[in-house]
């Protein structure tokens, strides 16, 4: 039944993120704007997750593109990755933004904006398509600028918090590399 689950979190997640956009509008309509922009973090991340993922799409083309067809990431480090890695880290942001402070939701917001800024720089980099650069673009760019605004406006948006929130999303970004490139080296 696990390895059911490693191989395909991402359908589930894509039905659960449509699920929680849909309801929405019942779940927050009480929120601030602050607080609805870290809550939207999640389900537009699930859904540029199935962009991404769909058919393995993203594994497959880290392993051909980076790996040079060598497994730098495996089904296992995929869902790690993007199940407690996204999805948790996520979901922590938002109860940290609504329970503590909420320029806390600045780290899921700086996950979509790090992760935007990466799928586009190597498309630019490479000139192809990358596998989730459309949702990168069509959603995660507005819904970050809306994020970082509500936060900025309801007075979150202090320095270290803001340095907080790029410091988690670059350092995940940082980790799937270094462990994509130590992976490979092992296989050299």
């Amino acid at each position: 039944m696990l390895k059911r689950l490693i191989d395909n979190w991402v359908y589930g997640g894509f039905l659960a993120g449509l699920l929680l956009l849909l309801l929405t509008p019942v779940i927050a309509n009480s929120w601030t704007p602050s607080l609805l922009a870290t809550f939207l973090c999640l389900p537009i991340y699930i859904l540029h997750q199935y962009e991404e993922h769909d058919n393995d799409r993203f594994r497959i083309f880290v392993n051909q593109a980076i790996g040079k067809d060598r497994e730098g990431l495996s089904p296992l480090a995929v869902f790690v990755i993007n199940v407690p890695g996204v999805w948790g880290v996520i979901g922590l942001s938002i109860s940290l933004a609504a329970m503590v402070n909420v320029g806390l939701g600045l780290i899921a917001v700086y996950l979509i904006v790090v992760n935007a800024i990466a799928h586009i720089v190597h498309a630019a980099i490479f000139r192809r398509y990358n596998p989730g650069l459309g949702t990168a673009i069509g959603l995660f760019l507005p819904l970050g600028g809306y994020g970082l605004s509500a936060i900025q406006q309801a007075g979150g948006g202090t320095i270290s918090l803001h340095l907080t929130g790029a410091a988690v999303a670059i350092g995940i970004h940082a980790a799937i590399i270094v462990h994509v490139t130590r992976k490979q080296r092992r296989k050299q």
